[in-house]
């Protein structure tokens, strides 16, 4: 008799809840990249880590490196991660596909005089690992960024990559902005909300792959903090995809009953379940 638990494919059930998940956009198939391609949007994200930098300390100080290390970093955003890791270790291959992004990650290289990153700007699904990277890496790193649809390429691409160390930091069980849309999309576009997958998929899929991670479990609060409520407003149309006035009416009304007040600034409260996991190759 089959064992249902040992035939699932989770591979194919992250395939699915990608897909599931972008079919619910108002233009099914946006990739997640798009958002950042605003050099705005990707300066917001940067400002925001930078307010966060604990994260950052602790993100960097639970990862095996010496100065001597080469460090890949996948979906490197505006550098958060990047730059700071640039100034402890020998050499860093940041790869991140969003024109927003790698705008605002070469003018802090420039700021901060980091000159040992390398810039790649191609989807992960689109690299190739021999010809456009420097491999092999010591840390191969995807924090928060694994928006590929085939989970199990992307993971055996960074082990391809790899000499020693994979790190993978992902979300799980509903997260804020999951419980913000789940009330919103059918209001604003029409649709269900159907959220990507979590780490319980890629747990899995790691285990068929006969990789057994360590994994940490905590929670992160990380409260957004805007002057007004139109600051508000413009800070989130992206990530809402607020593009009529209709639309914009309705996400104004949300944000008026769960913005709180507090010391002069509104504050949107969030916060989320993570998961770090890694491995030795």
């Amino acid at each position: 008799m089959a064992d249902p638990l040992i035939d699932i494919d989770w591979n194919e059930i992250w395939k699915t809840q990608m897909q599931r998940n972008r079919g619910a956009h108002p233009a099914p198939g946006r990739d997640c990249a798009r958002i950042w391609d605003s050099k705005k949007s990707a300066q917001k994200f940067w400002n925001m880590s930078q307010e966060n930098k604990n994260r950052v300390e602790k993100t960097i100080a639970g990862t095996d490196i010496n100065p001597e290390s080469r460090v890949l970093d996948i979906g490197a955003g505006p550098g958060s991660l990047a730059i700071p890791f640039a100034q402890k270790v020998a050499h860093v291959t940041a790869v991140e596909p969003a024109e927003g992004m790698v705008s605002v990650l070469r003018e802090k290289m420039t700021e901060q005089e980091v000159e040992n990153i390398s810039l790649v700007q191609k989807r992960w699904e689109d690299v190739d690992v021999k010809a456009d990277l420097q491999p092999p890496y010591d840390v191969v790193m995807a924090s928060f960024s694994l928006g590929m649809p085939d989970i199990r390429r992307a993971i055996e691409k960074m082990m391809d990559a790899s000499n020693k160390y994979v790190y993978l930091y992902h979300f799980a069980g509903e997260t804020h902005w999951d419980r913000q849309s789940r009330e919103l999309w059918p209001k604003l576009h029409g649709k269900e909300y159907h959220p990507g997958p979590k780490s319980d998929v890629l747990y899995n899929v790691l285990y068929q792959m006969g990789i057994y991670p360590n994994v940490r479990t905590f929670r992160l609060q990380h409260n957004q903090r805007f002057g007004s409520l139109e600051k508000a407003l413009d800070a989130l149309r992206d990530q809402y995809q607020i593009a009529t006035d209709e639309q914009e009416s309705i996400f104004r009304d949300h944000l008026g009953h769960v913005l709180k007040e507090e010391n002069g600034s509104l504050v949107l409260p969030a916060d989320s379940i993570r998961i770090k996991m890694w491995w030795k190759k």
